[in-house]
């Protein structure tokens, strides 16, 4: 179902307009001090560091943001919490982490269910599925919605005489051919593709993307990492292995520095007009359009994630041609899995807060969450809020009084929806010490493959017995119960 299909005439009419409502009055904060931390910046920091003074001023509470490397972040949050600390009393973090908080986070309900202001509605089920509830309770406010997508540059493809990549085949020769080629008239070589690699950072979810394609075709329900009846990890078959070598080979036509660089220095790259292509969230669409920085201001596509002809089949751990049978969503012959990479970033409090503190700070994630402020913060590039709300996909007029040319924003907004809308969307890893998964085994596995240290059957056997030790510790039966659950399988 197309998520039009979900506003309500009502809805649709008050796209704008909401204002501080009915989380928070005037002045009732005074004194009051919140702790809330979350990564640095800019992204995600940013428009709470922009936004909080004018909350004070609303309400009297004074926001203090506290920002630490992403690679630090989950960390902070847990010792501070479990240990007892208690400095930190709220907090914006990837909403995959959620179930590693249960118990410390303070349960949402019958706040939302009085605050008119928030809109509940508005908010896509699919992000207040993910984002906000644990355990059929909602112990977060979402802020930001997350997946992976594809962008390249329009004029570049005019000018190869190609089209957008359909599949990784076609994004490997479109970044080939590209590489080497001026692509902003500074008279200088620039590069095919441009793709986050830098280890401890935020780089890990993006060998995903390829692997999502090879290895998930029979819906959401089936899963990317591991295998519903035993717990294997789908990490160390002829797919994964394919993953691995396109994910390597896209580096042929990056910066030489790609293993060095984390999101913030390729979207720079990729709006100063040095790459062809791009994977990231929703952000490089709204920072195309900053007059003040781009060079590529109406030569941006975006598109669903490229896919591939040929699927794991998990029986014989071989690739094979995608058929009616095993790629029954593909589109031309092509398998896309479009990957919720993060799903998006929830807003918690912690549940040993002060009283007064926690009414603050669900109050401050509200007027960030209201349209009134997430309609606009939403077409700002820097603030790495991505759409998340039904109001934001009504029409393009929000995103042109944001700087979008009609165009632009149509473009935009139809690759979201195509992710949203697939009956194939791959879902992030939320089962308990998913962190240690992707961020500690994942991520330097990876990072140790792509700087030659160690091939495709040593990157896979690493992977596989670093998963299985963090599931053998945790419990096969357990993890496994808990992974059907978050992809809704039998």
């Amino acid at each position: 179902m197309s998520i039009k299909k979900y506003l309500t005439g009502a809805l649709a009419a008050t796209v704008l307009g909401w204002g501080l409502g009915s989380a928070a009055r005037a002045g009732e904060f005074d004194g009051v001090t919140v702790n809330v931390i979350t990564f640095t910046g800019p992204q995600i920091a940013e428009p709470l560091q922009r936004r909080a003074p004018d909350f004070e001023k609303l309400t009297g509470a004074h926001i203090n943001v506290v920002t630490v490397p992403f690679s630090e972040l989950y960390q902070k949050m847990l010792t501070d919490w479990t240990a007892g600390t208690n400095s930190i009393d709220a907090a914006v973090y990837p909403s995959s982490w959620l179930v590693d908080f249960s118990g410390l986070l303070e349960d949402l309900d019958e706040r939302i269910s009085k605050d008119t202001a928030l809109q509940l509605d508005d908010i896509a089920p699919f992000f207040d599925q993910s984002d906000q509830m644990l355990d059929g309770k909602r112990v977060a406010l979402v802020l930001d919605g997350d997946f992976h997508m594809m962008y390249y540059r329009t004029d570049v493809a005019k000018d190869l005489g190609l089209e957008a990549p359909k599949t990784w085949d076609d994004y490997l020769a479109f970044a080939k051919a590209a590489n080497g080629k001026d692509l902003n008239g500074d008279g200088k070589p620039d590069y095919g593709s441009c793709i986050s690699k830098k280890r401890g950072a935020q780089s890990f979810w993006f060998i995903n993307d390829v692997a999502a394609s090879l290895l998930q075709s029979k819906g959401t329900s089936q899963g990317i990492f591991f295998d519903l009846k035993d717990f294997k990890p789908l990490v160390n078959n002829e797919a994964f292995a394919e993953a691995l070598r396109i994910f390597k080979e896209t580096t042929q036509y990056g910066p030489p520095d790609e293993l060095n660089m984390d999101v913030g220095d390729t979207r720079n790259m990729f709006i100063s007009g040095q790459c062809a292509l791009s994977l990231d969230w929703g952000d490089i669409g709204a920072l195309a359009i900053d007059a003040e920085k781009s060079k590529v201001i109406d030569k941006v596509g975006a598109a669903i994630l490229p896919g591939s002809k040929k699927v794991l089949d998990r029986e014989t751990g071989k690739l094979v041609d995608c058929n009616a049978d095993i790629c029954p969503y593909a589109v031309d012959g092509v398998n896309h899995t479009p990957f919720a990479a993060y799903g998006g970033h929830s807003a918690s409090v912690n549940a040993k807060a002060d009283q007064k503190v926690k009414d603050a700070a669900y109050a401050f994630f509200s007027y960030m969450s209201q349209p009134a402020q997430s309609n606009v913060d939403v077409t700002i590039g820097k603030s790495g809020f991505n759409p998340y709300r039904l109001s934001q996909f009504v029409s393009t007029d929000l995103w042109v009084k944001g700087g979008f040319s009609a165009e632009a924003a149509k473009n935009y907004l139809t690759a979201i929806e195509d992710s949203l809308n697939s009956p194939n969307m791959g879902l992030d890893l939320r089962i308990p010490s998913n962190q240690k998964y992707f961020q500690v085994v994942l991520d330097t596995a990876i990072a140790r493959y792509l700087a030659g240290e160690i091939d495709i059957p040593a990157t896979m056997t690493t992977i596989e017995n670093g998963w299985n030790e963090i599931t053998d510790e945790l419990g096969r039966e357990e993890q496994l119960s808990a992974y059907k659950a978050t992809l809704g399988a039998e």
